[in-house]
């Protein structure tokens, strides 16, 4: 068997391949091996640049008022829909992590081949409507300019604004892909039911992703719902033992039993962040420090010291009733940072006309 040591040169063998550089984790204590999401917390999103042919302000020429042209939407969008905003920040997550930001989750299925929209995990999603109706409205203006997977990044940036969040420029000049693939979606999506870290390694870092951008992204469950089916089997049948997750707050299961009465609901849905849903602070973390988070996934993140003080800190700022500072900026950081993901820009992909279909 390995020795620690000889453990721990493994680990930074890895992180060197992953980031191009080796974490100054040799003068802490052993227990980051017995803690992997502490590695990523470690991590800073600056060892990543900004892809070449992303920028701020990228259609200042082509198309002077793309930005202001989706926010004046998304403004009476939102005032008039406003448990949209969730699953419109969703989107942008299901696309990014599925072959990057490329638009391919908006993408109808042809001929016979099921694209993203058909697989499990995106049965659920909303506001494809939202994203035509905002492509419209730009191609009224600059037809053929503003691409799919940038109306996703800005929709998903002004949702947030609109709900009392935080506001970031969002750098832009992705192109649209033309390859949607429903397997691809079951094979990159981070199942709720997961555990933290096995979601980090699986599918957070390979996209250049680290342990404090989960831990920060996943504070955008303060936004919207569930449905019953994507948590139920921490109700009733929680590791196939016919019983409740012991880590989910005892007091909180009732509540949960009696708006999920079955682990078979696939129709019921349930705030993520009840009382705030409609909300982007920092409330939700307070759900995860006290075990009321819905998914295996969030509230795994209790499992490593690193994630929980960032949780339990956040989660003290809310009660306080303070401004959310720290987790505003870390979001707005961990967004721009995951919109860069496998991004295609220059002659790649394509500007599509309607955001369904390849040109």
């Amino acid at each position: 068997m390995p020795s620690r040591f000889a453990s721990l040169m493994m680990h930074s063998m890895v992180f060197r391949l992953l980031f191009g550089f080796v974490l100054p984790l040799f003068l802490q204590s052993s227990s980051v091996l017995s803690n992997p999401l502490q590695l990523g917390l470690q991590s800073t999103s600056s060892g990543l640049p900004n892809p070449s042919g992303l920028k701020v302000g990228f259609y200042q020429y082509t198309c002077p008022n793309a930005e202001a042209i989706v926010r004046d939407e998304m403004t009476k969008i939102i005032s008039q829909v406003p448990s949209l905003a969730g699953p419109l920040l969703r989107l942008h997550f299901h696309d990014c992590f599925v072959n990057g930001c490329d638009g391919s989750i908006l993408l109808n299925s042809v001929m016979g081949l099921p694209s993203e929209k058909e697989a499990i995990p995106n049965l659920s999603l909303r506001g494809f409507g939202t994203i035509d109706r905002v492509k419209a409205k730009l191609e009224q203006a600059c037809p053929g300019v503003v691409s799919c997977a940038d109306i996703l990044a800005l929709v998903a940036r002004d949702v947030v604004v609109l709900t009392k969040g935080p506001h970031w420029d969002v750098p832009t000049g992705r192109r649209d892909g033309r390859i949607s693939v429903k397997q691809d979606a079951l094979d990159n999506l981070p199942p709720p039911f997961f555990d933290a870290g096995r979601n980090l390694y699986q599918f957070f870092i390979p996209k250049g992703l680290d342990a404090k951008d989960q831990v920060v992204l996943l504070g955008g469950h303060t936004l919207g719902t569930s449905h019953c089916s994507q948590f139920a089997d921490r109700l009733y049948n929680f590791s196939g033992k016919g019983m409740a997750d012991p880590t989910l707050d005892k007091r909180y299961l009732p509540r949960l039993k009696n708006k999920c009465a079955s682990s078979g609901d696939t129709t019921t849905l349930v705030e993520m962040d009840p009382g705030s849903f409609r909300t982007f602070d920092a409330s939700y973390y307070r759900h995860v420090a006290r075990g009321r988070s819905l998914f295996t996934s969030d509230q795994t993140l209790m499992n490593d010291p690193a994630a929980a003080a960032y949780v339990r800190r956040q989660a003290a700022v809310a009660d306080s009733g303070a401004y959310p500072a720290e987790f505003f900026a870390d979001f707005a950081a961990s967004m721009v940072k995951m919109g860069n993901v496998q991004v295609l820009t220059g002659a790649q992909g394509e500007v599509r006309r309607h955001c369904a279909f390849v040109n």
